[in-house]
């Protein structure tokens, strides 16, 4: 299982994505993320430098995890993209659906 760390900086989640995102490490990741969700933690950054190995699973828990946060009010956004996630986002159009910034610290500024 990966571990799934997490940091606050003000009231922004900050949280860092495991180097492979898919189908065995989906549901990890959306499981570290929801007791921030239940406890109303809404404006979340995917720190995503880490992460080069992608699936559908993986992509479909972004947007799940996406999804379920707009409904609460909140919004993520994405940090720190390296390829082959930069062209992923791009192929599958994730780029237009996530607001994607170089470092985490205009990701984060970008709440206030």
């Amino acid at each position: 299982m990966p571990t799934i760390t997490t940091e606050t900086f003000g009231n922004v989640l900050v949280a860092h994505t495991p180097d492979d995102l898919t189908e065995e490490t989906a549901e990890a990741f959306q499981n570290a993320l929801r007791e921030n969700l239940d406890a109303g933690q809404v404006r979340i950054v995917l720190q995503m430098d880490r992460t080069d190995s992608y699936d559908s699973v993986g992509l479909t828990s972004l947007l799940d995890l996406q999804d379920e946060v707009r409904r609460m009010g909140g919004q993520v956004k994405v940090s720190g993209l390296v390829d082959p996630g930069v062209k992923i986002f791009e192929l599958a159009r994730l780029d237009r659906k996530f607001d994607i910034f170089e470092s985490v610290i205009d990701a984060v500024g970008s709440f206030q």
